[in-house]
């Protein structure tokens, strides 16, 4: 096994930038077990004969996630496949600034608009044990791994997933709102892995990107608490055209950095 980890590797590396880490999540997935257990107890063993085939669906550029079914974000796992958008590490970003944000506090209600698979909402509903939430998703299959998700963490008492279309049926109000929208520019070329894989719906965002947040950003005084906050996922580049559509809603907004130190959260306050 380990012989054929370092061919895999060498392989993936074509098409990867973490191909040794997508060789033993394969490898993982095909003996059946977690990869820390294949690396600290398997590395023995035989090849499995299902490795190969997935090591050959990864370099036609299918997503790691899509050949495990789960990914992995903030504290949990998320059942994901085709028609849901993939969680990206870069996300956990807007938990970190909510956790930053309520300190020893915890926020009571959570909406996230666009749950995709449940991921800001399912990752918040683990940090806070005792807060309920909404979210909202367009999707039918996105909606579905959602409601599965949430069953299978044990979240489905707190967590509501409803049909529709940003926050226009909500007529409530929260302590904290998550968003990603789609932000990507319908001009911006894409990695095949992401072109191919991601609903279009979960990643173009009009002509400059910001169509999502045209909608969206006007509905957040209405949605939040007293003391609320939101926290909303910008694009590398997008920083200063998302900060003038919250003041212009009459709130304040901030910026958080990723680990790669570029903008990807915009916290809005009113």
């Amino acid at each position: 096994m380990r012989v054929a980890l370092v061919e895999a590797t060498a392989q993936i590396k074509r098409i990867s930038e973490s191909p040794r880490l997508d060789a033993e999540l394969l490898m993982a997935h095909a003996l059946g077990v977690p990869r820390n257990r294949m690396l600290l107890v398997n590395l023995d063993d035989p090849v499995p004969d299902g490795f190969a085939p997935l090591v050959e669906r990864r370099l036609q550029h299918e997503p790691v996630a899509h050949l495990t079914g789960l990914r992995g974000f903030w504290t949990i796992d998320l059942e994901v496949g085709p028609g849901a958008f993939i969680p990206r590490a870069d996300t956990e970003t807007l938990i970190e600034a909510a956790v930053a944000h309520f300190g020893e506090r915890a926020p009571a209600t959570i909406l996230d608009l666009g749950t995709g698979p449940g991921t800001l909402l399912l990752a918040a509903l683990d940090q806070w044990p005792k807060a309920h939430g909404v979210g909202v998703e367009r999707s039918d299959a996105a909606r579905g791994y959602a409601l599965r998700n949430a069953a299978r963490l044990g979240l489905a008492d707190r967590a509501e997933i409803v049909a529709g279309v940003w926050a226009q049926a909500i007529d409530a109000r929260f302590d904290l709102v998550l968003t990603n929208p789609p932000y990507v520019a319908t001009v911006e070329p894409l990695p095949r892995e992401v072109l191919d894989y991601d609903p279009a719906e979960a990643l173009f965002g009009g002509p400059d990107g910001l169509d999502a947040y045209r909608v969206i950003i006007p509905d957040l005084p209405r949605l939040l608490m007293p003391g609320g906050v939101a926290v909303i996922e910008i694009g590398a580049s997008q920083a200063d055209a998302v900060t003038a559509l919250v003041r212009a809603a009459g709130m304040q907004a901030d910026i958080r950095r990723d680990l790669g130190n570029r903008p990807r959260a915009l916290i809005a306050q009113p």
